[in-house]
């Protein structure tokens, strides 16, 4: 059991290294106990991410289902074949993550084949499940049992987690649109309502929710502080290259950050969190 229980977190890894250099980056940055149930949380979110984007020639919805029955099922039975769903069993059922948060993350992924445009109810809903519920998952794993902290910190986790999937929202514009036949933009039925004035309402609600964010990161444990704050950096400096472009632009263009500019982040986070300790 052990080496099959090794082999079942290294596939997750595998899974998240693969999808996610920005991501994979930050994760080597946390203190090495809390790597394992981290890649174990975004291999089982990645999954269930690229069944609704890109299997499109399969039964999305069986698929989908399956997935939510044998999460469900392996999470009691505290095993599964599937190396991807038993690293996260083991990780929910150690750290105590609620069923609520898994349900609500599945719900979203539900919505992605059924709905194309959101309502502001709908589009609550989807970041919630899609976004929030994920980082309030890490913050089970960070805070190790610390209900206490858990509740204190939870209003920054959360906005945390839909800053991050509305910068996405704001880069991943064209290919969500001309792909995926989707606009995640409150109230925007079609490409007409694709505007900049769209654009700068979304970048207000994330600069609050940035705002909020650093003020839980600052609290949270030396052992995650680092690769939270360089994960957060990152998306600071998207965020501030998607807001000088018009939306023409960035229907043109995907926004990037290079990698090698990632590799600098990193290093000035560590920088200002381990050398100057300012965050």
């Amino acid at each position: 059991m052990d080496l099959y229980r090794k082999i079942s977190y290294d596939a997750s890894k595998l899974i998240t290294k693969s999808y996610s250099t920005s991501f994979s980056l930050g994760i080597m940055a946390f203190e090495k106990k809390y790597r394992e149930p981290i890649y174990a949380i975004y291999g089982f979110v990645r999954i269930a991410d690229e069944i609704v984007d890109s299997f499109h020639d399969h039964d999305k919805a069986y698929l989908l289902s399956e997935l939510r029955n044998d999460t469900l099922h392996a999470i009691k039975e505290g095993i599964s074949t599937n190396p991807i769903l038993n690293s996260f069993q083991d990780t929910v059922n150690r750290y105590k993550i609620d069923m609520e948060l898994i349900k609500a993350f599945l719900d979203s992924m539900e919505m992605d084949l059924s709905k194309s445009t959101y309502d502001k109810p709908s589009y609550s809903k989807y970041i919630y499940g899609s976004a929030e519920v994920v980082g309030l998952m890490c913050l089970k794993v960070f805070l190790e049992g610390d209900e206490e902290k858990y509740n204190k910190l939870l209003m920054p986790a959360k906005a945390l987690g839909s800053a991050f999937q509305k910068v996405n929202f704001l880069r991943d514009i064209q290919g969500d649109f001309e792909e995926r036949g989707r606009i995640y933009l409150p109230d925007a039925s079609d490409h007409k309502d694709i505007t900049d004035a769209n654009k700068e309402m979304l970048e207000k609600e994330i600069e609050a929710e940035f705002d909020q964010s650093l003020k839980g990161i600052k609290r949270l444990p030396n052992g995650v502080k680092l690769g939270v704050y360089s994960a957060y950096l990152y998306y600071s400096k998207l965020f501030n290259k998607i807001r000088k472009r018009k939306i023409a632009q960035i229907l043109d263009r995907r926004t990037r950050i290079p990698n090698p500019y990632k590799l600098y982040l990193l290093l000035y986070s560590y920088i200002k969190v381990r050398v100057l300790r300012l965050i």
